[in-house]
């Protein structure tokens, strides 16, 4: 099994990737067209020149390798942004996997994005990219609030539904970074690093102003439309 799980940034999609990679029968790739996208669209993001350096920047190789069958375990679970698959990036690769689409209230996202990196805009947070992937691929939809109120219920619903036995290792892995990690992990994953499992169940929204009051409202009809069809317990 090859699972393509796509999400924004900020979304728990690195604790989600390390929740699947504790599974002995997984491996796992962590945004493997980061360094494409950032090359092709020549956005400046922190640690740009540090990831184009480290990484794979031909999106054609990178999809090659998502094709590829796992060679060290049964399953492969890949770690993939809606915005970073720019047009004329190969996509036939995704209909052959399990994809999953993570989503996160619109106000939770820019209110952790900002604390990273400066004004962000809508092609930045991909919720445009994310519905889009969902209409062509389709695909099962998960709420990261969904996961963090009940980590163990949710994951055992999504693995019921695409086919893959519950591990109960998945509810916990050890502090640190992974080899698996790209190398943008010392600027965005400070948080998961110091977490050994899912955070507790999210408080109230904050509560945004200006731009990104404005931005937040951007992005609802699209998160809105996803959350519609999104798997509960």
């Amino acid at each position: 099994m090859r699972i393509a799980m796509w999400s924004g940034p900020r979304n728990l999609s690195t604790a989600m990737m390390y929740s699947f990679g504790a599974r002995r029968d997984m491996t796992v790739m962590d945004e493997p067209f980061y360094a494409p996208y950032l090359a092709a669209s020549g956005v400046d993001h922190p640690m740009r020149d540090d990831i184009l350096r480290a990484h794979e920047t031909d999106p054609v190789a990178v999809a090659a390798i998502c094709a590829s069958e796992p060679r060290t375990t049964p399953h492969r679970y890949m770690k993939h942004m809606p915005h970073h698959m720019l047009p004329g990036f190969p996509m036939g690769w995704a209909r052959d996997c399990v994809n999953i689409h993570l989503i996160r209230h619109p106000a939770r996202v820019i209110a952790s994005y900002a604390a990273k990196r400066e004004a962000p805009t809508l092609d930045d947070i991909g919720f445009v990219q994310q519905a889009r992937l969902f209409d062509a691929l389709g695909g099962l939809v998960v709420d990261s609030t969904d996961i963090r109120a009940d980590p163990e219920a949710m994951l055992r619903r999504v693995c019921d539904r695409i086919g893959l036995p519950f591990d109960p290792a998945m509810l916990r892995w050890a502090a640190g970074a992974r080899t698996e990690d790209g190398i943008w992990a010392s600027h965005w994953y400070g948080a998961v690093h110091a977490s050994t499992g899912f955070a507790g169940a999210e408080g109230d929204l904050p509560e945004l102003s200006g731009d990104d009051a404005d931005l937040a409202a951007q992005a609802m009809p699209f998160y809105e439309r996803l959350w519609q069809q999104r798997l509960t317990v």
